[in-house]
């Protein structure tokens, strides 16, 4: 009996909010072989990149990197923005992860831009966010400071932080 890819993305997903995250990527990678064998390029890199998020949970973080390999061009051919700037944070994350701090900015950067295009201000907030985060850690206050700027405007529901980080912005010079 072979199990549709649609079932085992569905497992996968109970699986990762389970937080068994091998299990997740286990499910999600039989995905992936499933819907290639359907020749469905998109939904093989829609589960690449849960593939992706699963393994970096379970602390693979190479291995979460190579799953994004090439769907941010696939989501590109398809003229998916959405889908796109999340392959590029999710790229973004594993490199975070592997220490490779300029990689990782770049593709927050790329993933923050497309998100913009897309009118996701919540997840460009996110993003820039993380952005703001590798910044700040290399010293480069005022980059960080701006990043944090960018992410706190295009909030639309802030939290309490952003909330006085906006009020503080008004008295900007």
């Amino acid at each position: 009996m072979t199990i549709e890819p649609q079932q085992l993305a569905e497992q996968g997903k109970q699986a990762f909010s389970a937080k068994k995250f091998d299990q997740a990527a286990s499910l999600f990678s039989q995905a992936v072989s499933a819907y290639e064998a359907l020749d469905d390029a998109l939904n093989a890199a829609e589960m690449k990149n849960n593939l992706s998020v699963a393994l970096l949970q379970a602390g693979q973080a190479q291995a979460a990197y190579d799953a994004t390999a090439g769907t941010d061009e696939i989501f590109a051919q398809a003229g998916d923005v959405n889908r796109q700037a999340m392959a590029f944070g999710n790229q973004a994350a594993a490199l975070e992860a592997l220490k490779k701090l300029d990689q990782a900015l770049e593709a927050y950067e790329r993933s923050a831009a497309l998100f913009a295009e897309a009118g996701e201000s919540e997840m460009r907030s996110m993003v820039l966010q993380s952005a703001a985060a590798i910044k700040l850690q290399r010293g480069k206050l005022v980059d960080s400071a701006l990043s944090m700027i960018g992410s706190v405007e295009s909030t639309k529901k802030p939290n309490l932080l952003q909330r006085f980080l906006r009020f503080l912005l008004r008295f900007k010079p």
